[in-house]
């Protein structure tokens, strides 16, 4: 299939109309392609402009559907839903992975299906509608696509205080804290939980809640807010300075 075909089959399938054709037929071209090719004309300029123009438009509508919610949730919110595992959930959906001109290298290591170059691409188209069509064309078509994510994500638990502590873990000693759970109270319909976070044997912090997901994501949380529980024989000690995010 020539590029032109591969460019009007994606806008019929997903309801885009180029006045530029072009720069939807640029989006889709990967660097392995346009290396094998000889050329320098990929995706990448484009993967950045959408990536800014994504953030943006993803940040107005937060800012202005979620007024309630502080600065850092707005943040973790975001980044939840333009994530690389999110975008690529949107590249499965527009089908763009099978419009893509690939290198044969990435073709044969499954480079169709790799979620960082579906990312990277929907990003590129995001950057091509917004050349093409402006700013309003490009918040349709990101809205359309992930407005149910944001709405989930922000009604659901986007604070994921046991990764963050799973990072910083694994980033000073490599290994991992696991949690049990240690008391369950009260009636079958009100029941509360007691975790507890252990790194080793030895018990960090107990945290509570109405599911055993949310008592371990408050274990995670209380460590957080004092690392210096992290520090013990056998442990490197934490950085005054260092960062939690």
């Amino acid at each position: 299939m020539s590029s032109r075909h591969i460019v009007r089959a994606f806008q019929q399938a997903n309801d885009l109309h180029f006045q530029d054709e072009e720069l939807l037929a640029l989006a889709l071209v990967h660097p392995s392609y346009a290396q094998e090719h000889n050329s320098i004309y990929n995706n990448q300029r484009l993967e950045f402009l959408g990536d800014a123009v994504l953030d943006f438009i993803v940040a107005e509508y937060l800012y202005k559907t979620y007024a309630d919610k502080a600065e850092g949730d707005l943040t973790q919110i975001r980044a939840r839903v333009v994530c690389e595992k999110a975008l690529a959930e949107v590249a499965e959906k527009i089908h763009v992975g099978d419009y893509l001109l690939l290198g044969r290298g990435e073709e044969m290591s499954g480079g169709r299906q790799r979620k960082s170059i579906l990312a990277d691409s929907v990003e590129a188209v995001i950057g091509a509608i917004y050349l093409d069509q402006g700013l309003d064309a490009a918040r349709k078509f990101v809205l359309k696509h992930i407005e149910s994510s944001i709405k989930q994500t922000a009604s659901g638990d986007y604070q994921d205080f046991k990764s963050k502590l799973q990072e910083i873990v694994q980033a000073r000693s490599r290994e991992n804290v696991h949690y049990e759970i240690l008391e369950e109270n009260g009636p079958a319909h009100a029941r509360t939980f007691v975790a507890g976070v252990f790194l080793r044997h030895r018990l960090l912090a107990r945290g509570e809640g109405k599911s055993k997901k949310e008592a371990e994501q408050d274990a995670a949380e209380k460590v957080l807010k004092d690392l210096s529980v992290l520090n013990s024989p056998g442990t490197d000690r934490m950085k005054k300075n260092e960062k939690t995010c």
